[in-house]
């Protein structure tokens, strides 16, 4: 009983050992964060560290006034939510920067105003960033470090384009053909895509473009270029220059995830999912290489397109904006991007304008659970999409949630879609093969314009887009566990609600009755989609694996 004891009492010593290094530790963290200046406290270490490094560093000056969106009723169309968004938010941001803005223009900084976010691009010293932490109208400075794109090695093209069936593997798996069949194809929908630019002349999208009727181009409104200068990372120099005029891709990845999208050139190559949409599109990335102010530039440009050269303030018209915007980059914190709330505002409010922003899941899965930790994937207001191959098996590579917001209490990804050897579009009027999350998440946005071609009314709803896309999809089981996940659960941490069915989502909603006076609309999985059975050796889910009936606004003028 001794010798028990004398262990136990050991065990006892090194436990409080142990929690008080703890204590002491937080202790000393606390008293350092304490003992800094009071303005050091609203800004980043990584620009306290890179102003003190060089002359001059880039970062982003968030103010304290933001305007308050929840008050926009959801009862609104998609017309009058972009408006109400953009007139609140530039109203805000015009008012509170008006007394910072001079500061900058007499301490010769560069700038560059937003409205998306309250918040302002500014490149300058160390003591700059010290002037401006110390405003009390002054929330924080934000990071803006250079952040890579995130792609897999590139693949050799498995086949020509004259070997190639009219229909695309992927294509065909999520029933997109089918949803044509019906006269759905996209058309009256317009898709945005945010990239490294796209080959507008590309036989697979100049049709589908809405700068181009057929006999010239228009570009202003369809186009924004948010590069306006070099790298730093890249050499001197960009093959489509800066504050491009027109659509370019210097990289490649935008044209082959636009032409998933609504790619077909007339021909043998059908590889988008809405063939009858059009497209607009922002260039965020230098060669492969952005900022977080890059990506809420273009997300900006989105909600209310503006001319290249034009004032984003009083020039940006809502009522052109897209209905859905493809996000297929990442803003990894590994890279710079420290502070992953960065751009939680621009996202939250780009959706208050009833623009779904579907992004790809990232492709850091090869490191288990708990890899959906970047911006803007990890995200609530985010519609995330994992990657899956050809016998809808998740690609190894596809992140896996749970989500790094929130304590990891948000399951993502939301849905998933093919991502594994994707053949598209690619600058030069050729197509190749890619794999990657940045692959699956074009699938979604087309899936978002049939939908709306099938229904015009679900346009600015984005609730009920995203449900109806999660509702109707092939159930994927595994026994990953990520987060609480057991094999029965759906959805789950590694395919969300499951892979995408493009048809059984236009049967939901091709079936829907006309509302009562209640303006409310009970979705139900469709007894016609079909599941993958989880691993050998687990029960057959029950019926309480799958997602319950859910009721979503629909607005009073919604006519299935």
């Amino acid at each position: 009983m001794r010798k028990k004891t004398t262990r136990y009492s050991l065990k006892i010593f090194l436990s409080l050992t142990l929690f008080l290094a703890v204590v002491v530790v937080m202790a000393m963290v606390t008293v350092r964060t304490r003992a800094r200046p009071q303005w050091q406290q609203k800004v980043d270490d990584w620009v306290l560290e890179e102003a003190g490094a060089a002359d001059e560093v880039e970062f982003l000056v968030v103010l304290k006034d933001q305007a308050d969106l929840g008050r926009i009723s959801d009862r609104l169309s998609k017309a009058e939510k972009g408006a109400a968004v953009y007139n609140s938010l530039t109203d805000v941001a015009l008012r509170s920067q008006a007394s910072l803005i001079p500061d900058l223009k007499a301490a010769g900084a560069d700038y560059r105003p937003f409205w998306i976010s309250n918040m302002i691009w500014v490149r300058g010293d160390r003591t700059l960033v010290e002037s401006l932490a110390g405003r009390p109208d002054v929330a924080h400075i934000a990071a803006n470090p250079v952040v890579k794109l995130d792609l897999l090695p590139e693949q050799a093209t498995a086949y020509s384009s004259a070997q190639d069936s009219a229909v695309e593997w992927n294509i065909a798996l999520v029933q997109a053909p089918n949803v044509w069949a019906e006269g759905i194809d996209g058309s009256g929908v317009v898709i945005g895509g945010q990239d490294t630019g796209y080959d507008w002349q590309h036989p697979a999208l100049m049709n589908q473009y809405r700068g181009w009727d057929g006999q010239s181009a228009s570009h202003t409104y369809n186009w924004y270029d948010a590069i306006h200068e070099d790298n730093p990372n890249t050499l001197p120099g960009n093959p489509c220059g800066f504050d491009s005029p027109q659509p370019c891709d210097d990289q490649g990845h935008g044209t082959h995830t636009m032409g998933t999208m609504v790619g077909q050139d007339g021909a043998e190559n059908q590889i988008g999912m809405a063939p009858g949409a059009q497209w607009i599109a922002c260039r965020n990335m230098e060669q492969g290489w952005g900022t977080p102010a890059t990506y809420a530039e273009c997300y900006q440009w989105f909600v209310a397109p503006y001319p290249q050269d034009g004032d984003p303030f009083s020039d940006g018209d809502p009522t052109i904006a897209p209905h859905v915007i493809n996000n297929s980059w990442s803003c990894p914190a590994g890279e710079g991007c420290v502070d992953p709330e960065v751009l939680s505002d621009v996202v939250n409010n780009v959706r208050a304008a009833g623009i779904v922003t579907v992004h790809s899941a990232g492709n850091n899965g090869y490191l288990g659970c708990g890899t959906i930790n970047e911006p803007a994937a990890m995200y609530d207001s985010s519609f995330s999409v994992g990657a899956t191959d050809r016998y809808d098996e998740i690609a190894s590579f596809s992140s896996r949630g749970p989500s790094a917001q929130d304590d990891g209490l948000i399951i993502k990804p939301e849905i998933s879609a093919p991502g594994v050897s994707v053949r598209s579009s690619i600058p030069g009027d050729s197509y190749g093969d890619k794999s990657g999350t940045s692959m699956a998440a074009p699938h979604v946005a087309g899936l978002v314009a049939l939908l709306i071609d099938a229904q015009p009314a679900l346009a600015g709803n984005v609730d009920l887009l995203e449900s109806l896309i999660q509702d109707s999809a092939v159930r994927l089981y595994t026994d990953q566990g990520c987060g609480d996940d057991s094999s029965q659960s759906i959805p789950n941490n590694t395919y969300g609600w499951g892979r995408i069915d493009a048809y059984s989502a236009y049967e939901a909603v091709a079936a829907q009755p006309t509302p009562s006076p209640t303006p409310v609309l009970t979705l139900t999985p469709p007894p016609t989609g079909t599941s993958t059975p989880p691993p050998a050796g687990t029960p057959t889910p029950t019926s309480t694996a799958v997602k319950p009936a859910i009721e979503v606004y629909i607005p009073t003028w919604f006519r299935p």
